[in-house]
């Protein structure tokens, strides 16, 4: 079968990030080298360096990438209301579990913070207060994250909710 170039690239980023994750539950990222990666991603070298560049690309594109196919099925979901939406945000990191697991235990969660505020868009234009605010709820909400996944992600959205909101009571 065939591919086209947008496919051969989804398949080398799949491919790439698979063999990142495995590479990581073994050694440190500092300790793999790209040449390792694309062996074990059974890639070419040229391949990484057309899509990423360096390792921690590879990480924060499927950081980002994830990001925004729980942004898209939220929005397009029609029960999809403001309360529903921090719930929501950690079922879709629970069933993506093993990602952020690794992630943390090889010490990059700094990948997961970096997604928060770019998603929540803190650039230098915007004024101070709306940067401030917007600061705050992206610290809060990688917080939170970092807090629950160190803790094994164990409460689904709704039980986490529901502790927020009973010991706001």
């Amino acid at each position: 079968m065939s591919m086209n170039n947008e496919q051969k690239n989804t398949y080398v980023k799949r491919q790439m990030t698979a063999a990142l994750l495995r590479l990581l539950k073994e050694k440190n990222l500092a300790d793999i080298s790209v040449s390792e990666l694309t062996s074990a991603a059974k890639v070419g070298r040229v391949s990484f360096y057309r899509n990423y560049r360096n390792k921690e690309d590879v990480l924060k594109s499927e950081s980002d990438r994830l990001v925004k196919e729980w942004g898209e099925l939220y929005e397009s979901n029609p029960e999809s209301q403001p309360e529903t939406l921090f719930p929501s945000l950690f079922d879709f990191y629970r069933a993506h579990k093993d990602f952020y697991l690794t992630l943390y235990n090889a010490g990059m969660s700094s990948v997961i913070m970096e997604t928060i505020v770019k998603t929540i868009q803190i650039i230098p234009e915007i004024p101070n207060l709306e940067a401030y605010m917007k600061s705050f709820w992206a610290y809060g909400i990688y917080g939170w994250m970092f807090e629950w996944i160190k803790r094994g992600m164990k409460e689904d959205g709704a039980e986490r909710l529901s502790l927020f909101l009973s010991h706001n009571q």
